[in-house]
């Protein structure tokens, strides 16, 4: 895990990734924050690129390739499985199967996206205190 590495944010709505921007920057984490609409533009970008990421947070029900279709792409690809990169999922609604499918697939969390926006910013910050703390091991190519 590169705690220095962007966090991804693989989610379609506009308005939440405006809100999720604000949040972010109040917090002033000094990780750049990638924003993708798509599923599969997500994929693209972890599998070509040679940075690693710290955290990904997805949204579920996106549209081409679902929260939990590149869930299960990330999780086949060796290169991308060795990078311990967290995936979690931040999505306005948790339907029990959801949430079972979600860690069923090796999901590191599932947090539903709070309506008040300082719930918001306080459940990112325990997300990403959490991380910062947490030990992984050592990715060597």
């Amino acid at each position: 895990m590169n705690k220095g590495g962007p966090i991804i944010i693989i989610e379609d709505d506009l308005d939440d990734q405006e809100i999720l921007t604000d949040v972010f920057n109040e917090l002033d984490y000094k990780n750049e924050i990638i924003f993708f609409t798509e599923g599969e533009k997500a994929l693209e970008y972890l599998t070509s690129t040679q940075v690693e990421p710290f955290i990904i947070f997805s949204d579920i029900n996106m549209p081409k390739l679902s929260g939990m279709e590149l869930r299960d792409k990330i999780h086949e690809n060796e290169d991308l499985r060795l990078k311990s990169i967290p995936y979690l999922f931040f999505s306005t609604s948790a339907e029990q199967k959801h949430v079972v499918d979600a860690y069923s697939k090796s999901i590191q969390g599932f947090f539903v996206k709070p309506t008040d926006y300082k719930e918001i910013k306080k459940t990112i910050k325990t997300i990403v205190s959490y991380w910062e703390t947490c030990v992984s091991p050592n990715y060597v190519k």
